[in-house]
């Protein structure tokens, strides 16, 4: 099923995972998305909602986020209770798509919620309400994390987890990372080529002096500026190097390589 649109959101394939999740929505099987951040994973999930022609709810997962923020609850309103529905039994209702990003931010004891739709049961049980929702087939349930931000003590339950079909995301090759920059901004191929350029030699330092290395989402935010007519060695230097590192010393470095690929 292909039913692409010119709304739909940009989105430049690296392998067959736009086939997996049509299969797994088909198949009524949820999905686990891993990878690091700013790699395309949120992108990836609107694209898919929009190619699917399916209502997307989208959650931000966090410390304090609890069961009632996903299912819904009683809300006091001109003298009355009434109930309010969560983004996730809104999606269960509407047939859509539930994206929880950055998973494991949740505690676990919310999280046990999905159990019962994330297996052969697909349903939906409103304590508050007394309600048993049945997820409809065009239902999908679909969650993200990053793997490099995982410890004992946020990662997700084998009981959680052993329930979704997975797939790993990564950095785009160079030749893709191009495509996305061009598709999403507009920007000239070389500049494309000395943004995605400057990315790989950022990304060498991984684990060295940035903890955190340059993503597709930066590039695209730099390229964004310099299609705007900013200055390309600004633009990489709001978008990329102050976003990347506080240290003076590693941001001296990094202007450093900014500079020689623009030629300044």
């Amino acid at each position: 099923m292909d039913t692409k649109t010119s709304n739909t959101p940009f989105y430049e394939p690296s392998g067959d995972e736009c086939e997996l999740f049509e299969r797994a929505w088909k198949n009524r099987l949820p999905l686990l998305i891993k990878g690091p951040t700013g790699c395309g994973k949120t992108r990836f999930v609107s694209h898919m909602a929009a190619r699917l022609n399916l209502p997307l709810h989208t959650v931000a997962c966090h410390d304090d986020l609890t069961a009632a923020d996903l299912v819904g609850r009683h809300l006091i309103g001109d003298g009355e209770t009434i109930w309010n529905d969560g983004p996730l039994t809104r999606a269960v209702r509407e047939g859509g798509i539930c994206y929880l990003d950055e998973v494991v931010e949740a505690r676990k004891d919310t999280t046990v919620v999905l159990h019962p739709l994330a297996d052969d049961r697909r349903m939906l049980p409103i304590d508050r309400t007394g309600e048993l929702l049945q997820a409809p087939p065009s239902f999908m349930l679909v969650v993200s994390y990053n793997p490099g931000y995982q410890n004992f003590l946020k990662g997700m339950k084998p009981s959680t987890r052993q329930r979704f079909v997975s797939l790993t995301f990564d950095f785009p090759t160079a030749a893709q990372e191009e495509a996305v920059l061009i598709g999403e901004t507009g920007i000239d191929t070389m500049t494309a080529k000395r943004l995605v350029s400057i990315a790989g030699a950022f990304r060498a330092l991984r684990d060295h002096d940035l903890e955190e290395v340059a993503s597709t989402r930066l590039l695209v935010y730099a390229a964004t500026l310099i299609k705007d007519g900013y200055d390309p060695v600004r633009a990489c230097r709001a978008a990329l190097v102050e976003t990347l590192t506080d240290d003076a010393e590693t941001a001296v470095a990094l202007n450093e390589v900014v500079s020689a690929t623009f030629g300044r």
